[in-house]
């Protein structure tokens, strides 16, 4: 086949247009490098592989109708979930009739079948509310920051879960609907940088953020045994992840070891029901977790028996092996605990919200994600995007992403299994790079961040599959539609009733000026700035693009740029009676959006102006490392309730 119809079979674009107007030809060599990697749809003459029926509840005893692309007299359908056959039928006229009563939301398996009855074409049909769920408030705003960043009189020099229950109450007190968060995904422990955005898994939590002294079976002497390390590594200028990692895991080993001694059966217990639920895949991410400290190299490099989910079920595991399994599932565990109680004490303090929890674009090709299901995720491909007025270079965020057409044979189940992690303990959920649902923009491993392109996803079955899981867990969803966005996109979004991000450093006309808050939508999440652009202190003194110079990066923006920048946002502040050109007034101007969610970040409140992350370095500059200024117990001093003074929106 030709090599530009083969690429197209798969859904790779050949040719790209990027923000700056620029038209991409895609190299044979990356085409061909493209397709190795990606295997071809299976061909289908009747069906295509998933169909989307969107309804609510009230439409769900309506009949549906389901066109078949070819004309046939002789088949028969039947519709099954699981291994139950809900329902079967004749075709008629080319169309398969569907009764409303046999539907609920859910996911079924439709086949087609020949006069012998043997399937011929099989469609995932995935029945969907009609939209993700809207949230029942009016307009509540929220505190972001990095969990890792807060600083306490307590803590080991990261923040952890018990500082985010002091953050709670302290920010409900204030009137604030919830707390956002980076990702809490699983990370490697061995990882320097520390990036929540390069996770391990999707699926789990990352144990750094579990206050050992909370558990029952923490020794009180052995804080005492290691404070000099703790006291070093709270004295640091910028978190030592490594260092991190090892006190707290020595910490959580000798809990651990405690608690198969001498705790109490309902703690005992407690364990059983979380493994219980969690069923296999907690084990394999726990027996995923010991083989890697265990085998050098990524997991395709290990012992057959080790290199998959299934094989592993042949391993010869002994005493040693199956210690390190268990102390996983005991991590699991006890950040699961912690998390659902801050989840509990926001709730418990009338915030409506509660968690803003973030999830991350891809995972690491060698972490449990990729090795739980290597074909559905794509590994010899990295996540990027093409150059922008920002990232005049282009990016390559080393992270693989799923494969859409093994999504689809697998009945997006890995995709669903990712959401619902997600949701678990969160009233809201944002997902990064939000434009990945339609479109994802991959690069081979080994090549420059602008010698990739894009790869059409099943944007229709993964909004569905959202709906789905955010109705059973009541949680909204904001989209990260930032980058080059695609015609249509926000308008699907909007239809969906997905939340849009709103940045007011990009909400710029074209002479650059600000735009007025009424021309921010209602179904939106209103910020200033985001993790990978400056913070307002930083913006307000162009530290940021002193700091990309400094690390030899091109800032996308002179100075004399910024300086108009600075002009215009005055401008825009004092039309509208705004005469403090602060972070406040910028609080006080988004206020007045009509945007249901307002996100106010904690560094800007602090004045930080080092950014969390600066795109395009990872040992240049400490991205994913800093602390804020001041700690938790005189937070509540800083805020003084000005924040409530100046938003007009509250917790209901």
């Amino acid at each position: 086949m030709n090599l530009r119809l083969a690429a197209q079979a798969r859904g790779i674009a050949t040719s790209f247009q990027d923000a700056r107007g620029q038209f991409h030809e895609v190299a044979p060599d990356v085409l061909q490098r493209m397709i190795d990697a990606l295997p071809a749809p299976m061909p289908r003459r009747y069906l295509p592989p998933t169909i989307v029926i969107r309804c609510e509840p009230s439409g769900l005893d309506r009949n549906h109708e389901i066109g078949l692309a070819i004309p046939v007299t002789s088949f028969t359908w039947v519709l099954a979930q699981e291994a139950r056959v809900i329902a079967r039928g004749e075709i008629n006229n080319a169309t398969i009739h569907l009764a409303g009563d046999v539907l609920e939301v859910g996911t079924y398996r439709l086949e087609l079948r020949d006069a012998t009855g043997a399937a011929v074409e099989t469609a995932t049909l995935l029945v969907s509310p009609l939209q993700i769920y809207p949230g029942y408030f009016n307009r509540l705003w929220l505190l972001t920051t990095q969990l890792y960043s807060l600083v306490s009189d307590r803590n080991w020099g990261v923040g952890d879960f018990t500082d985010l229950a002091d953050l709670i109450k302290i920010a409900a007190a204030e009137g604030c609907a919830g707390i956002g968060l980076n990702p809490l995904h699983a990370l490697f422990d061995d990882d320097p940088t520390g990036s929540p955005y390069a996770p391990n898994s999707r699926l789990f939590l990352n144990p750094l953020y579990i206050d050992v002294e909370a558990l029952p079976e923490f020794e009180a002497g052995w804080r005492q045994r290691i404070q000099g390390e703790i006291a070093a590594q709270r004295a640091a200028p910028f978190i030592d992840y490594q260092m991190a990692f090892s006190l707290k895991m020595s910490a959580l080993r000798r809990a651990f070891d405690t608690f198969r001694r001498t705790a109490a059966p309902e703690r005992k217990a407690s364990l059983k029901r979380f493994q219980q639920q969690r069923g296999a895949l907690l084990h394999q991410f726990a027996s995923f977790e010991a083989a890697r400290h265990t085998f050098a190299g990524p997991w395709w490099a290990w012992p057959d028996e080790w290199r998959s989910p299934s094989r592993m079920e042949s391993a010869t595991i002994d005493d040693t092996f199956a210690y390190r399994i268990a102390f996983v599932e005991f991590q699991q565990w006890c950040a699961d605990e912690q998390l659902r109680r801050c989840a509990d004490l926001a709730a418990s303090l009338g915030m409506p919200i509660g968690l803003y929890l973030d999830v991350a674009v891809g995972v690491r090709s060698g972490g449990f994600d990729a090795w739980l299901e290597p074909t559905a995720v794509a590994r010899g491909l990295s996540v990027g995007a093409p150059p922008d007025l920002l990232n005049t270079a282009g990016q390559n965020w080393g992270l693989a992403g799923f494969n859409p057409v093994v999504l689809e044979r697998q009945c997006f189940e890995p995709f669903r299994e990712m959401v619902r992690a997600s949701f678990r303990y969160a009233g809201a959920v944002r997902l990064d790079h939000v434009l990945g649902l339609q479109r994802l923009y991959l690069i081979p491993n080994g090549l420059a961040a602008h010698s990739g392109t894009y790869v059409a996803m099943p944007i229709d079955a993964l909004l569905a599959v959202i709906a789905q899981e955010s109705r059973l867990a009541r949680a909204v969803v904001i989209g990260e539609d930032l980058g080059t966005v695609p015609d249509g996109f926000r308008d699907k979004m909007a239809d969906w009733g997905m939340f849009s991000y709103r940045v007011m450093l990009f909400e710029r006309g074209g002479d650059g000026s600000f735009l007025p808050a009424d021309a921010y939508s209602a179904n939106a999440l209103a910020t200033f700035s985001t993790h990978d652009l400056p913070t307002f202190a930083g913006w307000q003194s162009s530290h940021d693009l002193t700091t990309k110079h400094r690390l030899g990066i091109d800032p996308g923006e002179t100075h004399e740029a910024r300086a108009l920048a600075h002009r215009k946002l005055a401008e825009r502040l004092r039309s509208d009676g705004i005469e403090n050109v602060d972070f406040l007034g910028v609080v006080e101007f988004l206020s007045r959006s009509p945007s249901r969610l307002l996100a106010v970040a904690l560094e800007d409140i602090l004045g930080v102006a080092n950014q969390v992350n600066v795109p395009g370095t990872v040992h240049g500059n400490p991205n994913w490392r800093g602390r804020l200024p001041v700690s938790l117990g005189q937070l509540a001093e800083k805020f003084e309730g000005r924040l409530r003074c100046a938003l007009g929106y509250r917790a209901q």
